[in-house]
């Protein structure tokens, strides 16, 4: 792996895939350098590449945090992956079992949980809940119940729908929790074990964990500041994650910019990824969903989503997803393109137009034609 450490400047482009250079890494860098030296974001990481081989090139800026103890950001520095989580753990193990029989796409959802209950859910099959189709809303505030993390999740799973299974696109982190709970049950064994099982150590991502050990905790990336003024390090971000006990199928992973390049490139560019056959996928990068309001893979979001973040110039073959706290995938399965951002903007708050902003002009940087844009102003300015 390449590594540029600058801070706060820009970082010099280094050779993707083969040897050739990434089209626009230097201004990608550029770009995220300029969000963090403005003070838009208190540091970050971007990583890129071309295909499944090559080293990864790597720039880091910033710092962990701007308040209380905080250290330079390098390619080692942890992040909340927040809803990454649900296409680094919970997807991949879903399909994993899949491709070994062990579960069927379209098994209705019920078969695997007999918590998930209420009218027309035994409509609901896996493949509802993968491509946000089930019909549950996407969010309760499970935190504010005063229960057990056991008698929340019950009540997660028996949320009522609110539209038809199948018939329109609504982006649910209910869903994925119940996803997770499938994951857990069919696997046998506890959702983060499971995904270490299953994704995490054949792919040889050593530097992500749901529940990071104190260890972790220098050279992981502050979040949000809590009412009280602490700043929370390692623990989750998201409050039914956390409440759930930080182990879910919807957030709750932490990760390394490094770690998520080598899920991209032997999880889903490497023709003989140690994960996932092709066939399985194909059938994920695809379109399910044409006709009922989005644009979803199973797990991915597909170019034209209202939730992608790949702006204009991103091939239209590209999938990607974004996190609460500032994070973000992009790859392109046809060309080979790919691109990790991970930053933890929420540490300023939940404003997150800097980061959206950032996100668009990033790839659009990477994969503009012609010569490499010049350096953007701020994004978001």
């Amino acid at each position: 792996m390449t590594v540029d450490r600058p801070a706060p400047g820009p970082a010099r482009g280094r050779p993707g895939a083969a040897g050739r250079p990434a089209r626009g890494t230097a201004a990608a860098a550029a770009l995220v350098a300029e969000a963090v030296a403005s003070g838009g974001l208190p540091g970050a990481v971007l990583a890129t590449g071309l295909g499944a081989e090559g080293e990864p090139s790597v720039h880091a800026f910033g710092r962990t945090a701007v308040t209380g103890p905080a250290a330079p950001v390098t390619a080692d520095t942890v992040y909340d992956l927040a809803s990454l989580t649900k296409v680094t753990a919970t997807l991949p193990a879903v399909l994993r079992l899949a491709d070994t029989g062990a579960l069927a796409l379209d098994d209705p959802v019920r078969r695997h949980l007999p918590g998930f209950t209420g009218s027309g859910k035994d409509a609901v099959t896996v493949r509802h809940l993968l491509t946000h189709t089930s019909g549950l809303p996407p969010h309760r505030p499970l935190h504010q119940l005063d229960a057990t993390p056991a008698e929340r999740l019950a009540a997660a799973l028996a949320e009522p729908l609110v539209t038809a299974p199948g018939t329109a696109v609504a982006y649910s982190d209910l869903g994925f929790v119940a996803l997770g709970e499938i994951v857990r049950g069919v696997a046998g064994a506890p959702l983060d074990q499971a995904v270490r099982t299953l994704v995490l150590d054949p792919l040889g991502m050593d530097a992500t964990r749901y529940r990071p050990p104190a260890a972790w905790r220098g050279r992981t990336a502050a979040t949000e500041p809590r009412p009280d003024g602490s700043v929370p390090v390692g623990t989750v971000h998201d409050e039914n994650a956390e409440a759930l006990g930080g182990v879910c199928g919807h957030a709750g992973l932490f990760g390394t910019a490094g770690d998520l390049a080598r899920y991209l490139q032997r999880g889903w560019l490497a023709a003989d990824s140690p994960v996932l056959s092709p066939g399985i996928r194909a059938e994920a990068l695809r379109c399910h969903t044409e006709g009922l309001g989005g644009r979803r893979g199973l797990g991915w979001t597909l170019r034209g989503d209202r939730w992608d973040h790949m702006a204009r110039h991103w091939p239209g073959t590209g999938a990607g997803h974004t996190g609460f706290t500032g994070t973000s995938l992009a790859l392109d399965p046809a060309g080979g393109a790919w691109a990790v951002l991970l930053t933890n903007g929420v540490h300023l708050g939940r404003d997150a137009s800097v980061v959206i902003a950032l996100r668009r002009a990033v790839c659009d940087a990477l994969a503009a034609p012609g010569p490499a844009p010049g350096r953007h102003t701020r994004p978001g300015a």
